[in-house]
C-alpha cells in the first residue's frame, strides 16, 4: 500500500535521515524504535506530508503525494492519514465531540452525518458519557482515546502515532494497545507507531529499528 524509497531529509548542516527504504502493507501494524535522536519522528513526519523529503520517492496507494501541490497535499492527508500525537493536542475550548468532527468538517462532511460518525466512534472508544465534556474535564486516558477517534473520523488508511502511550500510566498504556489491535481488525486501517514501549513495539506485526537516520 505505502513505499518510500531512499528517503533523505536533513534540517540546514544537519542530515537526519540518510536514505530510508519501507513498504507498508494493508491492515500491518510496524513499530519503530531506537534512541533519541535517531530520525524516528522526521520519518513520522514525512510519511504524514507534514514534511516534504530532500529525496526519494514516497508512493501511496499508487499516489506520490510528494509531487503534490500543498493545497491538494493538504486534501491528500486530510483524507487518507489520521495522526495521534503523545500529548492528545485536542482544541481545550471545543468538546469530545466537536475535537472529533473537525477532520470531517474540514473534508466536508454533512453535518447530520458528520456528528453521527464521531458519536459512534466515541461510544465504540466507551466514552458515551463524555461526549460533551472537555479535555480538562477528562483523564489523559480519556483524552488520549478521543484523539484517536478523531484520527479514525475520516476512515484514512493509515494511522501514525508518535509516543502515544509515552504520557500515560501503564493501566492506560495497556488499553491504548490492545485498542489498536482492535481497531485495525474493525477499522482496516495500518499503523506506524514510534514507541519507547517494548510492550507495545512486541504488539506490531513488525519492528524496525532506526540509529543515526538510517534502518538498523
Amino acid at each position: 500500500m505505502i513505499e518510500i524509497q531512499g528517503i533523505k531529509k536533513s534540517f540546514g548542516q544537519v542530515e537526519v535521515l540518510k536514505g530510508i527504504d519501507l513498504t507498508i502493507g494493508q491492515r500491518e501494524i510496524i513499530s519503530v524504535v531506537g534512541p533519541s535522536g535517531a530520525g524516528k519522528t522526521t520519518l513520522l513526519q514525512i510519511l504524514g506530508t507534514l514534511e516534504r523529503p530532500d529525496a526519494g520517492v514516497y508512493r501511496f496507494g499508487g499516489e506520490e503525494p510528494t509531487r503534490l501541490s500543498d493545497g491538494r497535499l493538504s486534501a491528500f492527508r486530510n483524507q487518507n492519514i489520521g495522526f495521534v500525537f503523545q500529548f492528545h493536542q485536542l482544541l481545550p475550548e471545543f468538546s469530545a465531540l466537536e475535537n472529533v468532527m473537525i477532520p470531517a468538517m474540514i473534508a466536508g462532511m454533512p453535518s447530520k452525518q458528520n456528528r453521527e460518525r464521531a458519536e459512534a466512534l466515541l461510544v465504540k472508544l466507551r466514552l458515551s458519557e463524555r461526549l460533551h465534556h472537555r479535555p480538562n474535564a477528562m483523564s489523559g486516558g480519556e483524552q488520549q482515546r478521543v484523539a484517536v477517534a478523531r484520527a479514525l473520523m475520516n476512515k484514512p488508511k493509515l494511522i501514525l502515532a508518535d509516543e502515544p502511550s509515552g504520557n500515560l500510566d501503564s493501566k492506560n498504556a495497556r488499553e491504548l494497545h490492545s485498542l489498536f489491535l482492535q481497531l485495525r481488525e474493525e477499522e482496516g486501517q495500518s499503523f506506524v507507531i514510534v514507541t519507547h514501549n517494548e510492550e507495545l513495539a512486541r504488539l506490531a506485526d513488525r519492528t524496525i529499528t532506526m540509529a543515526d537516520g538510517k534502518l538498523a
